[in-house]
């Protein structure tokens, strides 16, 4: 509180006083103070002999029309999204279409198989022993009688001169009891029968032992030629399996020799299919690193299925004899049927409902489920035997779509 004396009395000012007079100096009582917002405030009052500090007017705030126009705009922009993915979303979905109509078809069997021979053998020994000579080398075309392999026959002629030693003293023998017997049969007059009947038996013995022997003499030397081993027919070693210096038995094959005059593909077929493949089906066959296509056909199936592959052995001949390294991969492509006119579905057409395997047939812009009966085989498009007829507007893709759905083939 400020107190108004006359004199030079000390003056007590109220330390609100000091804002007033403070603010007294910044604008004179008698004019009105503007702030900076723009505001007037009202000049300081007497009451009383006080004086009382100017009571500022209300300010006003700073305009936010603008804030209110952003979120009027942000809330239109949402709705408007919000009412387009509700559109698209409701849309129905475009599919794929095709009409349904007759056409020529072929039924294929793809199956890889490889070049081999007709006429092959595998070259085993009969004999033990170490190879000593190999005069052949895998490519080499042989005659028949031509040697191929040569197994060490020293132990086997050592057995071979033991066995002509010992026919030879059996002879010896044999020529004694005959003797002997001789004598005896001379003096039969003389000579007692049970003597007789003795040399008989030591004749007989003695002859016996000579037939035994050279069975056995005859059994040494077939087994020495077998040391020497000989090609059976004429043709190409296409495989080499040992070594010159190599230990080989009977247990492995040193070779096969094969006749490449008459090539033919052997391939496996799934037994899925085993009971549609038949000698005689006319089959298309396309070499490894070849573009061109080769005529042939189904020349063997085999009438048992591997148990351990799930695949039956079939051999295709050419049309037309070829010459290809044996082994090389050949695409194969069996007719198994040709129709000249059916109706048939893409594979990604099919979809299972009910239970029932089907496709969708577009009818007024549903999709409209109806079961079919197909030929199941390994191709893009099947057969279609039961359940469409010519001129229905099949759905191709039938992914992500159940019956009844509302559909369109535009796109908008």
């Amino acid at each position: 509180m400020l107190h108004l004396i006359d004199g030079p009395a000390p003056v007590s000012m109220h330390p609100d006083s000091r804002l007033v007079e403070e603010e007294a100096n910044l604008a004179p009582a008698d004019e009105e103070s503007t702030t900076e917002a723009g505001s007037k405030m009202s000049e300081p009052q007497q009451t009383r002999g006080q004086l009382v500090p100017a009571t500022p007017r209300a300010r006003s705030r700073p305009s936010r029309r603008w804030q209110v126009w952003a979120v009027v705009g942000a809330l239109i922009l949402a709705l408007t999204a919000l009412v387009l993915a509700q559109n698209w979303m409701i849309r129905p979905p475009v599919v794929p279409i095709e009409s349904v109509a007759p056409a020529p078809v072929t039924r294929l069997l793809a199956v890889n198989g490889r070049i081999a021979a007709e006429n092959s053998v595998e070259i085993t020994p009969t004999v033990t022993g170490i190879l000593t000579g190999l005069p052949v080398t895998e490519g080499d075309a042989v005659e028949a009688g031509d040697i191929l392999a040569q197994v060490d026959p020293e132990a086997q002629r050592t057995l071979l001169r033991q066995a002509r030693a010992q026919l030879e003293s059996a002879r010896d023998a044999q020529a004694e009891a005959r003797a002997e017997f001789d004598r005896a049969a001379a003096l039969d007059s003389i000579v007692a029968r049970s003597v007789r009947d003795t040399y008989a038996h030591r004749l007989e013995a003695a002859t016996q032992e000579v037939a035994r022997l050279s069975a056995a003499l005859d059994q040494a030397r077939i087994a020495l030629e077998n040391h020497t081993i000989r090609a059976p027919v004429a043709g190409h070693v296409v495989t080499l399996d040992v070594k010159q210096g190599q230990l080989v038995s009977p247990s492995r094959p040193l070779m096969t020799l094969a006749d490449l005059g008459t090539l033919l593909v052997e391939a496996d077929v799934d037994e899925a299919y085993a009971t549609q493949i038949a000698t005689g089906q006319p089959a298309v066959l396309q070499l490894a690193g070849e573009t061109q296509t080769r005529a042939g056909r189904v020349s063997y199936v085999s009438r048992r299925v591997d148990i351990a592959t799930g695949g039956l052995a079939v051999e295709l001949s050419f049309d037309t004899p070829v010459l290809a390294p044996v082994g090389l991969t050949v695409t194969t492509n069996i007719i198994v049927e040709t129709r000249a006119a059916a109706l048939t579905v893409p594979r990604s057409a099919l979809t299972e409902a009910e239970g029932e395997t089907g496709v969708f047939l577009l009818r007024e812009g549903r999709a409209i489920f109806r079961p079919v009966s197909v030929v199941d085989w390994p191709a893009a498009r099947l057969i279609v035997t039961e359940g469409l007829a010519e001129g229905d507007r099949l759905v191709t893709e039938a992914t992500g779509i159940i019956p009844g759905q509302a559909v369109t083939t535009e796109r908008r």
